[in-house]
């Protein structure tokens, strides 16, 4: 029995439909490939103590959010395949596809979140300014027209220019150059997270220091994706457990408690970043 010319074209086109149904599921299942490929690629910054940076002695990248991609990566029940970016490339490379996880300083905002998805936030923390110690300058409003540097791509950049739209802002690759402009009077002030910022007041001899006041609370969480829900789903369902069991305290008392340098306390405990939405 042959079909008729139509029978076959309408055949022909749902196999068709059909084919491309399933290849677009498993193409958009980026958790089962994780699992088959056996790693979880998870990005971090590099240059950014404690988060992630090059240890001088083993010459490896470590930090806090090495730690988490590694965490998170365990309850996954993979391996950790790290990878380094920059501040401007981390939502690049997971937008391509590159990398299935950011873990670098990747705080929320919903300019963010039309490009890619953010897990809870497990960390929130202040925008900070620095500048010099005998500049002048005692609070934050005191930079309103004034110039500051930041990472090229960072929140911290973001929110100094809604903050204070008169003044001129200077982009940087990564914080230390930031710095430099600072320290070569370029730029009277610094903006970035008080976690990065701590190290350069303390370390200064007093020389620099925090003014008083913030440029916004910023949530930070893991960026997954669009379209992978069971990714997200599995990554929330990680950082949950590992939030529950004392692991993300412990990692946090690892490389920010009173140990450290640094000495900042964990206030925000993990929440649901629809939390931050609204």
């Amino acid at each position: 029995m042959t079909l008729g010319f139509n029978m076959k074209k309408h055949l022909g086109l749902a196999a068709a439909v059909l084919s491309f149904a399933v290849c677009s599921s498993a193409h958009a299942d980026r958790l089962a490939d994780i699992k088959a490929r056996g790693t979880l690629i998870c990005a971090t910054l590099t240059s950014s103590e404690p988060l992630g940076f090059s240890d001088p002695e083993t010459r490896q990248v470590v930090g806090f959010d090495v730690d988490m991609c590694g965490a998170v990566a365990k309850q996954l029940g993979v391996k950790l395949e790290h990878k380094g970016v920059s501040v401007e490339a981390r939502i690049p490379e997971l937008t391509l596809g590159r990398v299935d996880l950011v873990s670098a300083a990747l705080g929320y905002t919903k300019e963010r979140a039309q490009q890619i998805e953010f897990t809870s936030a497990h960390y929130q923390t202040p925008i900070k300014l620095i500048a010099h110690s005998d500049g002048g300058f005692t609070k934050t409003d005191d930079l309103a027209e004034k110039r500051i540097s930041a990472n090229k791509g960072s929140t911290p950049e973001l929110y100094a220019r809604r903050a204070f739209p008169k003044a001129t802002i200077l982009t940087f690759q990564d914080t230390p150059a930031a710095f430099l402009a600072l320290a070569q009077n370029k730029v009277q002030g610094l903006a970035l997270s008080q976690p990065s910022g701590v190290r350069f007041v303390n370390e200064s001899g007093g020389k620099y220091k925090f003014l008083d006041g913030s440029l916004a609370w910023e949530p930070t969480a893991l960026g997954v994706k669009k379209d992978e829900p069971a990714l997200l789903k599995a990554v929330n369902d990680a950082l949950d457990k590992l939030e529950k069991s004392g692991e993300i305290d412990a990692l946090w008392t690892k490389w920010f408690g009173p140990k450290t340098k640094f000495n900042i306390v964990r206030e925000k405990k993990l929440t649901p970043i629809s939390a931050f939405q609204s």
